[in-house]
């Protein structure tokens, strides 16, 4: 495995951070991290890279403990945190020179990382003149020099506009033909388009650890858009046979999902009927990313 996480918690004070984390991450994959703000995904990710030490639990990188063999670990992983610590008045290839020179890196790798990044327009430009897409290629560039077979992505698009985003997600799919990467965002169209696998973390817990392609096809599982003619007590719903989850996304608009091979349709409509509701509108609706994140968070 080129991760490996078992029984991690840690506390700061008497908050508890991450309770029993566990999972494994195998060569070559490309995992989502999720979770609400305060879940713990950051504190993770700092445990893995040696930045924080677990309270309990162990982590290996590459079979290398992170408590034991901290250096190897490092040598392990890129890591590219949420705030890109960047040396603005440096220039790009100046910024990435000094990082070679640190870690006995062979000048020949930097213009590797240049190339492999989309860096060599930008090159001989201050990073304070770049936009925030090319800082970020800069940031990965940086991660990349050492050639870790592991990536840390913190956070990688935060507050990028649509073609950065793209651009992004492009190169972090290409790297990631030959990397580990892990990968913590907020947005779930990027894991979406990225990722091969989800971990979606809440209160300090796994809560459900998916591969992508499973998602749509959940068995028994399906979602119901509703618009009514008028709003509806949240408490009648539940009376709805088998229900399982139920928002109201907006007024008179609900959200209900069921697992059960039964078409839910007909109940709804029944129930409709019933309390002297009209449907204004009904369709199914595939299960996706968002609405399991929701599911398994109460978000």
């Amino acid at each position: 495995m080129s991760i490996e996480v078992s029984g991690i918690s840690k506390n700061y004070g008497d908050q508890k951070a991450l309770d029993q984390v566990s999972f494994a991450i195998q060569k070559g994959e490309i995992v989502g991290f999720l979770g609400p703000n305060g879940a713990g995904k950051s504190t993770l990710m700092k445990i893995i890279t040696t930045y924080l030490t677990a309270d309990e639990g162990s982590a290996t990188v590459n079979g290398f403990d992170v408590i034991q063999q901290q250096k190897q670990v490092q040598e392990s992983i890129g890591y590219l945190p949420e705030h890109n610590p960047l040396y603005l008045d440096l220039y790009v290839r100046e910024y990435l020179e000094f990082n070679a020179d640190i870690y006995d890196i062979p000048k020949t790798r930097i213009e590797e990382v240049i190339l492999l990044t989309g860096l060599m327009s930008e090159r001989h430009k201050k990073i304070n003149q770049l936009s925030k897409g090319f800082r970020q290629r800069v940031g990965l560039a940086n991660a990349l020099l050492h050639n870790p077979d592991v990536l840390i992505l913190d956070e990688p698009t935060t507050g990028l506009d649509p073609n950065q985003l793209t651009e992004i997600r492009n190169l972090i799919r290409k790297i990631g033909k030959d990397k580990t990467i892990l990968l913590s965002t907020h947005i779930m169209q990027e894991v979406e388009a990225i990722c091969d696998r989800v971990i979606i973390i809440d209160r300090g817990k796994i809560v459900t650890d998916r591969k992508l392609e499973k998602i749509a096809s959940a068995s028994n599982e399906q979602i119901i858009i509703v618009e009514f003619d008028r709003e509806v007590d949240p408490q009648l719903v539940q009376t709805i046979p088998n229900l399982t989850l139920a928002t109201n996304t907006s007024g008179t608009m609900w959200e209900f999902t069921f697992h059960t091979e039964q078409d839910m349709r007909s109940s709804i409509f029944d129930f409709a009927q019933e309390n002297q509701l009209k449907t204004l509108q009904i369709s199914l609706k595939n299960k996706d990313l968002e609405s399991l994140f929701r599911e398994v968070t109460g978000k």
